[in-house]
């Protein structure tokens, strides 16, 4: 059992007891639980709950997502223990994985894409923004996600995350029976755009 990533989340808006659905926010590489727990004042919902767990050391896993995954290891696997505690604790709370977004930026992204590639089931939502599935070749990955809306935004020159591997990260999830909006920004880098924020909004609206 691995001691990293076992901080208790950052939270803001609504507590799980109260909330009708969560959102999971995974943070980058060098980023906090806090800094993208600020993400939540650009969604104007009072009836959701915001969890942001905290990687120790602000790194989730030591090497770039496209090594071989035994290299990432611990990290990546608690990581993603990470990210089911708090979708257990939100089940407890009631609230079911339908009504659940797992939402990652850059290496929280690829964190959120592999935990739902390896957890399957319907979620809420599904969001990577500048990321995608983790590996030197992507796992066979088996299950349903049952029409789960996910959306992938990238740069087509994001100097982190290949646009081949947005690609593949999209062709998995459909294979898994997830409804994918795919969106490539040209020539944007690696950020957050106001699309990208607006959409997700209306996947939170949706919940």
């Amino acid at each position: 059992m691995s001691d990293l990533h076992t901080a208790e989340p950052r939270t803001a808006g609504a507590s799980l007891d109260e909330a009708n659905a969560a959102v999971v926010l995974v943070h980058g590489r060098g980023a906090t639980a806090h800094s993208i727990l600020a993400m939540h004042q650009e969604f104007s919902r009072d009836d959701v709950a915001y969890l942001a767990p905290q990687a120790t050391m602000n790194e989730w896993y030591p090497q770039s997502f496209l090594a071989p995954v035994e290299q990432n290891e611990p990290g990546r696997t608690a990581g993603l223990d990470a990210i089911d505690r708090i979708v257990g604790q939100a089940s407890e709370a009631g609230i079911d994985a339908d009504s659940v977004m797992i939402l990652g930026f850059s290496q929280g992204g690829c964190l959120a894409t592999e935990y739902a590639a390896t957890h399957p089931t319907r979620y809420g939502g599904v969001v990577a923004l500048s990321g995608g599935l983790i590996g030197e070749t992507l796992a066979e990955y088996e299950g349903d996600m049952e029409g789960t809306p996910v959306f992938l935004g990238c740069s087509d020159v994001d100097p982190h995350i290949p646009l081949e591997r947005v690609h593949e990260t999209r062709d998995t999830f459909e294979s898994l029976g997830a409804d994918v909006e795919e969106r490539i920004y040209e020539g944007f880098g690696h950020g957050v755009n106001r699309d990208e924020v607006d959409y997700v909004a209306g996947m939170i609206d949706a919940l």
